[in-house]
């Protein structure tokens, strides 16, 4: 990748609407060859898809919470079938298993700590072979990333 693939990745993070004219203007090409860049990083896997970025509260997901999961076995039956079980749920956003402690962290999105608890206490503690679940709420949002 080259200073203008950069910048064609740059832009279309920041607005992935952006039509081939005006990424091209904005990356100092013309549209041809800005095209072309820009499906020469689809095809290498730069580029990896288009989303929306929804608002959370509007879809009853503006509860945001950190869960770290401990589990007490580490057997490769109990390792699948928590992260089937755990990928599954909708109102897990993120989930990643991870080296050291905590075993894995999840960031868990629900409408409100009502639902919150309801999730915790009737679905992901009903996992098989948890040994904890260490629950963080933010206080403040300061900086998101966006890779998708």
């Amino acid at each position: 990748m080259d200073r203008i693939d950069r910048a064609i990745v740059h832009q279309l993070r920041q607005d992935a609407r952006l039509t081939n004219t005006e990424l091209a203007d904005r990356v100092g090409l013309t549209p041809a060859p800005c095209l072309r860049r820009v499906r020469r990083l689809e095809e290498a896997g730069v580029i990896t898809g288009y989303h929306a970025h929804v608002d959370p509260d509007r879809i009853d997901r503006g509860f945001e919470v950190f869960v770290n999961v401990n589990l007490a076995a580490k057997d490769r039956s109990t390792v699948e079938r928590f992260e089937s079980a755990v990928a599954s749920y909708d109102e897990v956003v993120e989930f990643r298993r991870m080296f050291g402690l905590p075993d894995y962290f999840l960031r868990v999105a629900t409408a409100d700590l009502a639902s919150f608890e309801t999730f915790v206490t009737t679905r992901l503690e009903d996992v098989p072979g948890i040994a904890t679940v260490d629950s963080h709420l933010t206080m403040k949002n300061i900086k998101s990333a966006r890779w998708s």
